[in-house]
């Protein structure tokens, strides 16, 4: 199983990792460590998946609390696992809880205090880095006791600047230092990256605790899932994070 490690994961007990598309059990065009039950997949294929990852991290199945998206800023705490539909972003102050975001382009960002053990986790798409997730995120582990001057962050491969185009109108959702302009591109595009690493900064984070990956999921259909590359038929990744000590 090819898993991607954030660094900065020497704090006890503490887990987090990035799924690629490898190490699963799951058939074309969702081969093979799809991990979402949203897609067309067999859903007995998506339960084996999360059982191998699970496993690979430390923890039960029944332990992954997932973030049931709709792109939007709602952030929840929660304490035990399941589906929490409605919501972009989990915290976390317990153990044996491992948060989980799904992704196929857009940006899983994990969050963590080593000191007090709170844990966040965020979907990161252009509608909820504008929309005020990562903020959001960041003021509820806040709230449970973390720090921000304290707090790591990760941030996973997405939709890189050179793939990821839009329309004008989203354009002018960004401040013009994250949107890209070229002669070859008819429209504008976006860093959405770069973007959420501004956004953490901005909430206090400082710059040299925050990794953000710099491969493109659409880059890399090889090793990723992409929503926009494979026009919707696809898999799904997760950004996962939790502690068991």
């Amino acid at each position: 199983m090819n898993l991607i490690i954030p660094q900065g994961m020497g704090h006890s007990g503490l887990k987090a990792a990035f799924t690629t598309r490898s190490g699963g059990v799951s058939e074309h065009p969702f081969d093979s460590l799809n991990l979402g039950l949203s897609t067309n997949d067999s859903p007995e294929n998506v339960i084996e998946n999360r059982q191998r990852v699970a496993t690979e991290l430390g923890f039960h199945v029944d332990s992954l609390a997932i973030a049931g998206q709709i792109h939007g800023s709602q952030v929840l705490l929660v304490r035990e696992g399941g589906l929490f539909a409605g919501y972009d972003g989990l915290v976390t102050d317990r153990r044996n809880v491992l948060l989980c975001i799904s992704a196929a382009d857009c940006a899983a960002v994990l969050l963590w205090d080593p000191k007090n053990g709170v844990l966040g986790a965020c979907h990161a798409g252009w509608r909820g880095a504008v929309g005020g997730v990562i903020g959001n995120t960041i003021e509820t582990m806040n709230s449970c006791g973390a720090d921000a001057d304290r707090m790591h962050a990760y941030v996973s491969p997405c939709l890189g600047v050179d793939n990821f185009e839009v329309g004008e109108e989203v354009a002018a959702q960004f401040p013009s230092d994250w949107v890209a302009r070229r002669s070859e591109w008819p429209k504008p595009h976006v860093d959405l990256s770069g973007y959420i690493r501004q956004q953490l900064t901005h909430k206090g984070i400082s710059d040299r605790q925050v990794e953000v990956s710099d491969r493109c999921s659409m880059g890399e259909m090889d090793i990723f899932f992409s929503h926009r590359g494979e026009k919707g038929i696809t898999g799904r990744m997760m950004g996962m994070i939790g502690r068991t000590e």
